[in-house]
């Protein structure tokens, strides 16, 4: 089952072409004022002097150090690490590390995340249909579940929350310290940190799937109460946890996958003209790997939970029907506007 519904979920994907392209746009166009703005700074600090055509044609170490040493907010941000492979590390990273974020990348994210919570009704209610439902009936799925969504990510905001700042730090300031205070070996102490980010990430990744589950289940069950998901998504890991973990670990893999082939083919800081132009063309392919297998956590999981009750493609919720345009209504009445749909 667990491999019919990875392959089932991934039909779902590329059976909505249109949703892989709309969060691909809002992607983009959360990233874009973070651009220009850096582009701005860059480009005040550069002006017209020479050190901007030697900064196009290739990487100035030199200017660089200048330019990190005088930058702030956004600006700090441009350091080595953006350039190809190091992004993903340094994005695990900051992660796992619970780094910080500075002011306008942090605004960034919360407007993508709500973007996301807008959306995920949507995505969910045309995976669960596995059936075209129309821009009307997208946008009138995203918005019913908005507000219910919006309630579980507060509840969600709030666990997050509690393992960011007290469980990482019990986790890395404590019981790392104390585990390795009186340590010779220095590989010994790096297996005690691979063991906390293990912990630490696992819990992360628990976390994530009981809240996918939980938005799942209100998708497809039309769930008003979003603690009443939460309560049945746990309900259903416990009883289906092999069949979960397992889904999970394959979806893991193709997120591993994605990464190693980044990992191969990154690009450098190239240069001016068509290696620039490759770069930015590989970057937003990886963007959009990386897209798909988000999209694919959540049509396998839908495809799971509904072969799991045997009730494949059924959502509770009525699908939306688009009414006719009132010129309709008033030129022919409301009994004859309906021959028309």
């Amino acid at each position: 089952m667990v491999l019919n519904s990875w392959r089932d979920g991934l039909r779902r994907v590329f059976a909505a072409p249109a949703v892989i392209a709309g969060v691909f746009v809002v992607t983009l166009l959360a990233a874009l004022p973070l651009a220009l703005s850096l582009r701005a700074a860059l480009q005040d600090h550069l002006g017209a002097s020479l050190m901007a055509g030697d900064a196009a044609d290739a990487v100035n170490y030199d200017w660089w150090q200048e330019f990190a040493s005088q930058a702030s907010g956004l600006g700090s941000t441009f350091t080595p690490s953006v350039i190809g492979f190091a992004t993903t590390l340094d994005s695990i990273s900051g992660l796992l590390d619970a780094r910080a974020l500075i002011g306008p990348i942090a605004a960034a994210i919360a407007v993508y995340v709500c973007a996301w919570i807008f959306l995920s009704g949507g995505i969910l209610d045309r995976y669960a249909r596995q059936r075209r439902i129309g821009a009307h009936g997208f946008f009138a799925a995203s918005g019913t579940f908005f507000f219910r969504f919006l309630r579980l990510g507060i509840v969600a905001g709030a666990i997050y929350g509690f393992l960011f700042i007290y469980v990482h730090e019990w986790l890395f300031t404590k019981w790392y310290v104390n585990a390795t205070r009186d340590l010779a070996v220095e590989h010994t102490a790096f297996y005690w940190r691979l063991l906390m980010y293990g912990i630490f990430g696992s819990l992360l990744a628990i976390t994530t799937t009981v809240f996918d589950y939980a938005k799942v289940r209100a998708v497809v069950e039309d769930r008003h109460s979003m603690i009443g998901a939460l309560v049945a998504a746990s309900r259903f890991l416990v009883r289906n946890p092999g069949r979960v973990a397992a889904l999970y670990a394959a979806n893991a893999a193709a997120f591993l996958a994605v990464v190693a082939v980044w990992a191969l083919v990154a690009p450098g800081a190239g240069r001016a003209g068509l290696s620039m132009w490759a770069g930015a063309i590989a970057s937003q392919a990886y963007v959009a790997a990386r897209l798909l297998v988000k999209l694919q956590f959540l049509a396998s999981a839908t495809a799971l939970f509904q072969r799991s009750l045997a009730h494949a493609g059924y959502a509770a919720a009525p699908a939306v029907v688009r009414a006719e345009p009132p010129i309709v209504e008033t030129l022919s009445g409301p009994a004859e506007a309906g021959r028309y749909r």
